[in-house]
């Protein structure tokens, strides 16, 4: 993220020094240099502005390095299709939520960098989306108690959603993309999460949870 926060001082920089500049021109009664030097500054500190809403979303995106560890997710039965839910993430806060259903899922967006960002030292990165019960029988899932949270934090301009809708004006994203996975819920069972660049994986974390699985599949 480095290069980004250096874009953006130079911006202020040299904004600032050209809106002063120009400024002083205008005192000094030189309105065409004085108005164009002053207009340049203000726009070089309008695209600073820009680019700290766009740095304050990718900060809340962990960067990706091959496949690493997300989260542990714990499971407590509270009753038939009933469950506490310890999330445990690996960079961030944790949670205790309440699911509904028979399985649980968890969604991640992914931003992947390519070409020129990757020189500009940007990363593949993920951010972890929301977490939801979901039930094995689809009229249950049609007509069922639905439980879902949502686990981002997001700030600044969703950087996410805007490459979305305009993708191929954006080339240096090679691929920008939602992830989920989902396994069943059991009382007791343990699951562990990560992520790689094909997106999110989780697996057993106890013998309790393989058991759920193993019968599941």
């Amino acid at each position: 993220m480095f290069p980004i926060y250096l874009i953006i001082g130079i911006l202020l920089l040299l904004g600032a020094l050209l809106l002063f500049g120009g400024m002083r021109r205008l005192w000094r009664r030189a309105p065409i240099s004085g108005s164009v030097q002053g207009l340049t500054g203000a726009l070089l500190l309008a695209l600073a502005g820009l680019a700290i809403a766009i740095a304050m979303n990718l900060y809340t995106y962990q960067i990706l390095i091959q496949e690493q560890p997300v989260a542990t997710v714990r499971f407590e039965a509270l009753g038939p299709q009933y469950y506490r839910v310890y999330l445990l993430p690996d960079a961030g806060d944790s949670e205790v939520l309440e699911l509904r259903g028979d399985q649980w899922q968890i969604d991640a967006r992914v931003l992947k960098w390519t070409g020129v960002a990757n020189l500009l030292g940007m990363k593949t990165a993920y951010r972890l989306e929301r977490l939801s019960g979901r039930y094995r029988d689809i009229q249950q899932e049609r007509s069922g108690v639905r439980t879902v949270y949502r686990l981002d934090n997001d700030k600044g301009i969703d950087l996410w959603s805007l490459v979305q809708k305009s993708e191929r004006k954006l080339p240096w994203l090679d691929a920008v993309y939602g992830s989920a996975a989902y396994m069943p819920m059991v009382d007791k069972g343990q699951y562990r999460v990560t992520i790689s660049n094909s997106g999110l994986v989780v697996r057993a974390d106890n013998a309790i949870a393989q058991q759920a699985v193993d019968a599941w599949q």
